[in-house]
């Protein structure tokens, strides 16, 4: 059974910093590439960040470069992202993906709030 469970968000104050975590089972994680999504409401899905399977490779959005860093730990199945100097723009809910190139299958995490408010 393939699950991601996250963690992590919740309320910070403007330029405080949060890490989400992506803990995942069910399936051979060295081979997902993961990525954060962020959802606001009313909004699409955005992509936020992604990180080759093994790690050496990351994107980010434009709105996040500097600020965010994703990682991920595969000796632990679970997948970061730091969040740092946060912005207001930045509240909404975030999701992490996998996805498996091999069986082309992706799975998403249950989401988790994050709240940047004063």
């Amino acid at each position: 059974q393939v699950q991601l469970v996250q963690s992590g968000g919740g309320l910070v104050q403007p330029g405080g910093s949060l890490r989400l975590s992506c803990a995942a089972s069910g399936f051979f994680f060295g081979n997902a590439a993961m990525s954060w999504y962020r959802q606001i409401r009313g909004k699409e899905r955005e992509l936020v960040a992604t990180i080759a399977n093994d790690g050496g490779t990351t994107n980010y959005a434009d709105s996040v470069k500097g600020r965010f860093t994703i990682s991920r730990d595969n000796g632990e199945n679970t997948a970061y992202l730091q969040m740092n100097s946060l912005k207001s723009e930045d509240t909404a809910d975030y999701y992490c993906r996998a996805y498996l190139p091999t069986i082309r299958r992706e799975y998403w995490g249950q989401g988790t709030l994050v709240t940047v408010s004063s």
